[in-house]
């Protein structure tokens, strides 16, 4: 997976490649999807969701940046696999997700997989999590029109968010990087990912920080 999907559509980070190859994709798919794991495509997880193709989970980690000493926010932590991919590159992974069923789920192919070092929760999302923050990098696993203002505003001087921004039916990978109170804006690779749901999601206002 790592030498077909990833390096030779240019993920480059060795930190981020090297995660990718640790972490046991199996474990996060429905038994019935176990042999298309490591195939390059999202698979059906239950409740309208999906986890994401390998690639898109390796290119936001890789735009996030993350060092070995960052404290790390995931919105919308599905069954559990970028959740995965951020413990193993990060200090301390907080992660929630709407849905509790999908909360359980991880929680359970995390302990499988041996993650220590993540806190789950049921929680809106798309108001981020803001007794852990502020936070050095948070990633949206969930399309949105627009990056809540919520979440940069929990964002340590420096930190990252990556999310997939845009409409229904395509959405463009970015990173906005805080400096300050200015944000940076990186636009990156076309992607389509499961609607971000919540108070500040698809189709709902986004509040001012």
């Amino acid at each position: 997976m790592v030498a077909e999907q990833l390096v030779r559509r240019g993920i480059t980070d060795a930190r981020v490649l090297q995660a990718m190859s640790r972490a046991p994709r199996h474990l996060f798919v429905d038994p019935e999807q176990v042999d298309s794991a490591y195939e390059d495509r999202p698979l059906p997880i239950g409740l309208g969701q999906t986890i994401s193709q390998p690639y898109m989970v390796a290119r936001a980690t890789e735009l996030a940046v993350p060092d070995a000493g960052d404290i790390a926010l995931e919105i919308g932590v599905g069954s559990g696999y970028q959740t995965a991919v951020l413990a193993l590159l990060c200090a301390q992974v907080f992660a929630v997700d709407i849905l509790p069923g999908l909360v359980d789920k991880a929680r359970a192919h995390l302990a499988e997989a041996g993650c220590q070092n993540v806190t789950l929760a049921v929680s809106d999302g798309s108001c981020g999590w803001p007794d852990h923050a502020p936070y050095d990098i948070i990633i949206v696993s969930a399309a949105t029109p627009q990056i809540p203002a919520l979440l940069l505003d929990e964002l340590r001087d420096g930190g990252r968010v990556v999310a997939p921004v845009g409409g229904f039916d395509e959405q463009v990978l970015t990173r906005v990087r805080r400096r300050g109170e200015e944000f940076e804006t990186m636009q990156d690779v076309p992607c389509r990912y499961v609607n971000l749901i919540g108070r500040y999601g698809v189709g709902r206002d986004n509040p001012r920080a």
